[in-house]
């Protein structure tokens, strides 16, 4: 294996982090060493390596990477040059740094994972996906969440969200693929007025050739994502990277790539996409769920 990273990662600096570990990772292993004789080679704890690795330090440090692209064996100066360029790179804070005073600390890693993915599929049982919303509708659901926020606070965590949207409009989009239970346009997030112009909005966004929505209406009776909630699913380029599963809640959230715990999640969506309304048939039943509000 080379030590070049993907240079297409999309600007996720934690996301690269992720890649540059686990090449590390690999390195290390083909050269034999444990991570206590790494961390020994370099002046630092096991338990360093074991964090550079998993990706799980703020911040890689110029120097370490360089020793142990030495203590590995690795000799190509192209190489360590690349190699040492990216670690620059993944140091680099995201755009969504600035809103740091609204975000908890664990959305920063959702938010490096969808701005890196190739593919991002979800199931949504409750509220349209953060991508999909218009900002009426994403104004009244952040209101209803955070009810006793200031009306300032609530207006940046509104312009996070769409901000993240400028993703779908890039010139390389991620396929984005959504399934989504018929309660999610039930709901009355802001009103009827509000609730019509988010399924127009669904319906143009529909049309993108990147994104596919499916609905599961209530006749359709219950489904293999009953149980799960809402969860997403992030396949990247990077050949480095496992798919991943995020899962939030109310104080944080759960990030799965064990392979065995993903495949329960992406046969779960496979399952549910065969049961829900098929593709083609979105754009007349968003029609109708909006003559009727």
């Amino acid at each position: 294996m080379g030590v070049t990273a993907e240079t297409d990662w999309g600007g996720a600096p934690s996301v690269l982090r992720m890649i540059l570990g686990r090449q590390l990772e690999e390195l290390r292993t083909r050269a034999g060493l444990s991570y206590d004789e790494a961390g020994a080679a370099i002046g630092v704890s096991h338990s360093t390596i074991r964090r550079m690795e998993a990706a799980k330090v703020a911040r890689l440090r110029l120097a370490d990477a360089e020793k142990l692209l030495q203590v590995y064996g690795v000799s190509d100066q192209d190489e360590i040059d690349t190699f040492l360029q990216s670690v620059r790179e993944a140091n680099k804070r995201g755009w969504w740094h600035t809103y740091r005073d609204v975000m908890p600390d664990w959305f920063a890693a959702y938010l490096s994972l969808e701005q890196a993915a190739l593919q991002i599929r979800a199931y949504e049982n409750q509220f349209v996906h953060g991508l999909l919303q218009t900002e009426d509708y994403a104004r009244a659901l952040l209101g209803a969440e955070s009810p006793h926020a200031c009306a300032e606070a609530t207006e940046r965590r509104v312009a996070l969200r769409m901000r993240r949207q400028e993703l779908l409009a890039r010139e390389a989009p991620p396929r984005l693929w959504v399934l989504m239970d018929e309660t999610v346009l039930r709901w009355p997030v802001g009103g009827p007025e509000v609730m019509r112009a988010q399924i127009d909005h669904l319906v143009e966004v529909n049309r993108l050739p990147h994104v596919t929505l499916q609905l599961m209406p209530f006749a359709h009776g219950p489904h293999p994502a009953l149980r799960a909630g809402a969860y997403h699913l992030f396949r990247f380029r990077a050949r480095e990277l496992p798919d991943i599963v995020y899962l939030n809640g109310l104080v944080g959230a759960v990030y799965l790539d064990k392979a065995g715990d993903v495949v329960v999640y992406r046969e779960a969506l496979d399952r549910l996409g065969a049961q829900a309304a098929p593709p083609k048939k979105t754009e007349s039943l968003l029609s109708a769920i909006r003559k009727e509000l």
